[in-house]
Order: C-alpha cells, then sequence, then structure tokens
C-alpha cells in the first residue's frame, strides 16, 4: 500500500475540507492510502490558538509520517498572502529530514482556502512549494487538461486546489471538490509510477 500524507492545518474547517476530497481522490488510485495528519497549535500574541480553532478530527502530523509517506499534499488556510504560521512552524522543525533527504524525489501538492477570491490564494500556494522544493520534493499542480480549470468561477489554481469561502459559500463548491479529488487522483499516480 503506497501511504499518502494529507498534511494540513484547519482553522475554521473549510482547508480541512479539501483535505477530506484530496484524500477521497487519491484512494480513487488503486493500493493508495490516504493518512490525514494535522499540525499542533501554537499560541501567538494576539490570540489563544485553540480558543478560536474548529474541532481537528485527525492526529497531529508526526516526522515518521514523513519518512513513511510516498508523496505529500499539503494544505493552510490563507494568511496575508502566506501559509498560517503552525505549518510554517512545523516545517521550520524538519531540517533533521531535510538533512538526511527524508523528502527527496517524493510528489508534493499544495492546497489552500481564503476568504475572498483575490486574497492571495497563489501567493500561499507557492509559498507552501518554497520548503517542499529545498526538501527535494517534485511539485505535482493542476494541467489545463482538467476541464474545470476553465470554467470555474470557484477555488482551483493549476498551483493547486483552493476554495473561496466569503461568507456565503462555506461548504465547498462541487467545482472545488472536482478539482481537489483531481489533484489527489494525480498526486496518487505520480506516486505509484516514482514507485512501481
Amino acid at each position: 500500500m503506497i501511504k499518502i500524507l494529507v498534511l494540513y492545518y484547519s482553522l475554521h474547517g473549510n482547508t480541512r475540507q479539501l483535505a477530506r476530497h484530496i484524500g477521497r481522490g487519491i484512494e480513487q488510485i488503486t493500493d493508495c492510502e490516504a493518512v490525514l495528519r494535522t499540525v499542533a497549535d501554537i499560541s501567538t500574541l494576539t490570540t489563544t490558538a485553540t480558543s478560536q480553532r474548529a474541532t481537528a478530527s485527525d492526529p497531529i502530523v508526526s516526522h515518521d509520517d514523513l519518512k513513511q509517506c510516498a508523496a505529500m499534499a499539503m494544505g493552510s488556510p490563507v494568511r496575508f498572502g502566506n501559509m498560517a504560521a503552525p505549518l510554517k512552524h512545523f516545517l521550520d522543525s524538519t531540517s533533521a529530514e531535510w538533512l538526511s533527504g527524508t523528502l527527496i524525489g517524493k510528489p508534493a501538492s499544495v492546497f489552500t482556502s481564503s476568504s475572498s477570491l483575490h486574497g492571495g490564494q497563489e501567493t500561499t500556494l507557492q509559498s507552501m512549494m518554497l520548503p517542499l522544493l529545498h526538501h527535494g520534493m517534485l511539485i505535482v499542480g493542476i494541467p489545463y487538461s482538467e476541464p474545470l480549470l476553465h470554467t470555474t468561477h470557484h477555488g482551483g489554481t493549476p498551483y493547486g486546489a483552493s476554495h473561496v469561502n466569503n461568507g456565503t459559500n462555506k461548504q465547498l463548491h462541487p467545482d472545488e471538490i472536482a478539482l481537489a479529488q483531481a489533484i489527489g487522483r494525480r498526486l496518487a499516480t505520480t506516486a505509484c509510477k516514482l514507485n512501481g
């Protein structure tokens, strides 16, 4: 069984919804298993993170999860055009994996959620790609062979799956679900080819 880590941070549950659909896409590929993990909260100067965070239902990621996965999808809500601090905090703790080359050659994809269409989704997706590139991972996006990229007025970019929650559409739009599952399938297919 090829294990694919779906690692995310979600404050209000929207990024977690995307993670679930990416996992469903992964498991549509034979012999692939989605392993959903989240990161621990960190406190900030302005809030106690646990007081606002929606209840997480997935285990906290461990460094062993990085070693055991054949691929990884990583997601975060948009925070001023960047990934959320708890996800960055976890990535900053992966120097040992960087030094040992744990993630070199493994495929990876990224996903995000924002409260506005032009709220920084693409820069957030790119901010998550940077540490993955430093780890030697192979970035997998959504190609324009996915017809929905040409027509969606909701989330979804060639850089990765996304969701727009402007206060009226808290649930994922069917286009967003389809593109999340598509990137999950593509990530799993790529992992299978590399592990074949």
